[in-house]
């Protein structure tokens, strides 16, 4: 295990340039006027590290301060079928699961998993007597419980019942990883109120969701992947979103790739996508406002039942502050579409087709407005492409079985936030 010093990098605040030190587990500038991210400062050029394996070859653009065991990086390639069937030049793939036939070994099947390597890798090992704890609506889940396991990080993930399917594994997770469900018919927001409350007590850490580098620059390296790979920024960036944190830390990425000087200016055009009818980004969007429109909890719940990619539902996104999706879409000169769930299930029969690989509804929605966009003419045919597979190669995963890892607890979100502690503080 490589150990890093943290003073390798500094924060900024993005509303206002302040720079300054991290002290551990800074997620935001605690001298801001006004809500932004925060951003990593590097000192050095995009150099992967080749004396270190998986995704830490990427180490020198990630807030750590040691490594962690078992992890991989995404693997970026040039697409020949689907390209052809899209009529493009220069499409390629960022391919982030479990498909070794190209080198991508990411059992779990997410890119959640770049975010999980990075963020617990954040993490001092001496903080072992603390609980880190995630909410999530599935993905993320997986991918820190799987990460967490193998490297005895104690953890708590709140995740709504509805969603718990998605936690399957290959193998049996250790004890230190315990799964608290919200009730049925509760969706993501839920589970996030339930965390919160958990996180009164000290003994809780919670991991940040956005607002932590670590998690946005883990996902970053999907970018710094396909850079790799193709030795210059793209031109056209597509990628679904729950969040849109996936996208921001594509643009944060870019710009540091740019300001590295050696592959090209930052036009890369941020194209983010969602599963129809949960529109509250796209929506925001096409209204022309920073502020997200209007929605409820029962019809965030709702809109969250119908759609195939279920992870895409975020009632609370980071979408308006400083730093936050909708500064990316502007300044990049990208855009907002809709996939419905028939182009989804479509779009994943055409890619297992023309590239030989299943993939998550998620990463199918891409896959259909990545189709749109080409057939409205917003992206050129010899343009550079990078389309971001954010999941797939569940059946090369699953192929010997898997096992299903169910509540440790159900608790409603609603309960008072000692209640909370005392239940889930008995399980450790």
């Amino acid at each position: 295990m490589a150990t890093f010093k943290p003073t390798s990098y500094k924060l900024e605040n993005v509303a206002d340039g302040r720079v300054f030190l991290d002290e551990g587990w800074t997620l935001a500038d605690p001298q801001a006027t006004s809500p932004s991210l925060v951003r990593a400062i590097y000192q050095t050029r995009f150099t992967p590290r080749e004396d270190l394996k998986g995704l830490y070859r990427y180490a020198d653009w990630l807030p750590i301060c040691r490594t962690l065991k078992n992890s991989h990086a995404p693997v970026t390639y040039k697409s020949k079928g689907l390209a052809e069937l899209l009529g493009l030049s220069n499409l390629y793939i960022t391919f982030s699961g479990y498909w070794p036939k190209i080198g991508a070994r990411m059992e779990t099947c997410s890119f959640k998993e770049t975010e999980a390597f990075s963020v617990c890798a954040r993490m001092p090992k001496k903080n072992n007597k603390q609980v880190l704890v995630v909410q999530s609506a599935g993905n993320t889940a997986r991918a820190f419980a799987r990460v967490c396991s193998d490297n005895n990080i104690p953890i708590v993930i709140c995740i709504p019942q509805d969603n718990i399917n998605d936690l399957w594994f290959a193998k049996p997770l250790s004890k230190c990883v315990k799964v608290i469900a919200t009730p049925k018919g509760t969706d993501y927001y839920d589970a996030i109120a339930l965390g919160e409350k958990l996180a009164k007590n000290p003994r809780f850490v919670l991991e940040g969701g956005a607002k932590n580098v670590a998690r946005r620059d883990g996902m970053g390296t999907t970018v710094l992947s396909a850079v790799e790979t193709i030795g210059r920024i793209p031109d056209a960036y597509f990628q679904a979103v729950g969040s849109g944190t996936g996208a921001i830390a594509a643009w944060e990425n870019a710009e540091r790739l740019a300001a590295d000087g050696r592959f090209g200016k930052n036009n890369m055009r941020i194209y983010a996508c969602q599963n129809a009818p949960y529109t509250l980004m796209y929506d925001s969007w096409k209204a022309g406002q920073r502020e997200l429109v209007p929605i409820t909890p029962e019809e965030s719940r709702r809109d969250a039942e119908i759609i195939l990619a279920t992870v895409l539902s975020n009632r609370k996104p980071p979408y308006s502050i400083a730093g936050g999706l909708y500064d990316v879409l502007k300044a990049s000169g990208g855009d907002m579409y809709l996939a419905n769930n028939d182009q989804i299930v479509k779009a994943i029969l055409q890619f297992f087709k023309k590239e030989g690989v299943d993939i998550f509804p998620a990463a199918a929605c891409a896959v259909a407005c990545l189709a749109q966009a080409v057939e409205n003419g917003d992206v050129k045919k010899d343009e550079v492409i990078m389309l971001n597979i954010t999941g797939g190669g569940m059946l090369n995963a699953t192929n010997h079985g898997a096992i299903q890892k169910e509540p440790d607890l159900i608790l409603s979100q609603d309960l008072p936030a000692e209640e909370i502690i005392a239940a889930v503080d008995k399980l450790f």
